[in-house]
Protein backbone atom coordinates (compact mmCIF):
# COMPACT_ATOMS: atom_id res chain seq x y z
CA UNK A 1 0.00 0.00 0.00
CA UNK A 2 1.08 3.27 -0.64
CA UNK A 3 2.01 5.97 1.85
CA UNK A 4 0.05 9.37 1.69
CA UNK A 5 0.13 11.99 3.71
CA UNK A 6 -2.36 15.52 3.22
CA UNK A 7 -1.10 18.95 3.73
CA UNK A 8 -3.02 22.32 3.85
CA UNK A 9 -2.10 24.86 0.37
CA UNK A 10 -3.20 28.14 1.10
CA UNK A 11 -5.32 30.02 -1.91
CA UNK A 12 -5.63 33.08 -2.66
CA UNK A 13 -9.11 34.74 -1.93
CA UNK A 14 -9.95 32.25 0.59
CA UNK A 15 -9.43 32.00 4.41
CA UNK A 16 -9.66 28.00 4.34
CA UNK A 17 -6.51 25.71 2.94
CA UNK A 18 -7.48 23.27 0.22
CA UNK A 19 -6.06 20.02 1.61
CA UNK A 20 -3.87 18.49 -1.31
CA UNK A 21 -2.72 14.56 -1.02
CA UNK A 22 0.83 13.69 -2.07
CA UNK A 23 1.33 10.03 -2.64
CA UNK A 24 4.72 8.46 -2.72
CA UNK A 25 5.86 6.04 -5.43
CA UNK A 26 7.36 2.16 -4.69
CA UNK A 27 10.67 3.88 -5.57
CA UNK A 28 9.83 6.84 -3.65
CA UNK A 29 9.05 4.90 -0.41
CA UNK A 30 11.83 2.32 -1.03
CA UNK A 31 14.13 5.21 -0.65
CA UNK A 32 12.67 7.01 2.80
CA UNK A 33 13.15 3.38 4.04
CA UNK A 34 16.38 2.99 3.31
CA UNK A 35 17.50 6.42 3.93
CA UNK A 36 15.48 5.69 7.75
CA UNK A 37 17.80 2.35 7.77
CA UNK A 38 20.84 4.12 7.40
CA UNK A 39 20.22 7.00 10.04
CA UNK A 40 18.83 4.76 12.59
CA UNK A 41 21.90 2.19 12.06
CA UNK A 42 23.75 4.91 13.51
CA UNK A 43 21.43 6.40 16.24
CA UNK A 44 20.89 2.71 17.24
CA UNK A 45 24.39 1.71 17.33
CA UNK A 46 24.97 4.77 20.29
CA UNK A 47 21.69 3.93 21.82
CA UNK A 48 22.98 0.66 22.33
CA UNK A 49 26.57 1.93 23.34
CA UNK A 50 25.34 4.44 25.94
CA UNK A 51 22.44 1.99 27.10
CA UNK A 52 25.28 -1.34 27.96
CA UNK A 53 27.41 1.44 29.45
CA UNK A 54 24.54 2.98 32.13
CA UNK A 55 23.42 -0.36 32.27
CA UNK A 56 27.09 -1.80 33.47
CA UNK A 57 27.53 1.52 35.60
CA UNK A 58 23.85 0.74 37.59
CA UNK A 59 24.33 -3.16 38.00
CA UNK A 60 21.23 -3.96 35.36
CA UNK A 61 23.05 -5.88 33.09
CA UNK A 62 20.27 -8.68 32.84
CA UNK A 63 18.13 -10.13 30.03
CA UNK A 64 15.30 -8.42 30.59
CA UNK A 65 16.84 -5.16 30.83
CA UNK A 66 18.63 -6.05 27.57
CA UNK A 67 14.76 -7.20 26.22
CA UNK A 68 13.02 -3.82 27.50
CA UNK A 69 15.77 -1.91 25.44
CA UNK A 70 15.05 -3.49 22.09
CA UNK A 71 11.57 -3.16 22.13
CA UNK A 72 12.19 0.25 22.92
CA UNK A 73 14.95 0.68 20.14
CA UNK A 74 12.21 -1.34 17.80
CA UNK A 75 9.89 1.36 18.86
CA UNK A 76 11.79 4.21 18.18
CA UNK A 77 12.69 2.95 14.35
CA UNK A 78 9.35 2.14 13.90
CA UNK A 79 7.99 5.86 14.39
CA UNK A 80 11.06 7.06 12.62
CA UNK A 81 9.75 5.49 9.41
CA UNK A 82 7.11 7.15 9.54
CA UNK A 83 8.76 10.32 10.21
CA UNK A 84 10.87 10.02 7.30
CA UNK A 85 8.32 9.17 4.68
CA UNK A 86 6.19 11.86 6.05
CA UNK A 87 9.45 14.32 5.27
CA UNK A 88 9.57 12.56 1.60
CA UNK A 89 5.83 13.73 1.27
CA UNK A 90 6.30 17.04 2.60
CA UNK A 91 9.28 18.11 0.31
CA UNK A 92 7.27 16.23 -2.39
CA UNK A 93 4.07 18.81 -1.86
CA UNK A 94 6.83 21.45 -1.59
CA UNK A 95 8.02 20.76 -4.56
CA UNK A 96 4.80 20.56 -6.24
CA UNK A 97 3.86 23.67 -4.61
CA UNK A 98 6.29 25.48 -6.00
CA UNK A 99 6.00 24.02 -9.62
CA UNK A 100 2.10 25.26 -9.41
CA UNK A 101 2.62 28.61 -8.46
CA UNK A 102 5.49 29.63 -11.52
CA UNK A 103 2.64 28.54 -13.60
Amino acid sequence: MAFSKAFPRQVSGSSSPVWEEVLLSEEEEKEAEEKCQRENFCLLDASLQEAKALAIKHGINSGANVTRMAIALFEKKASHQVFWKEKMAKEKFERWCGQQSKQ
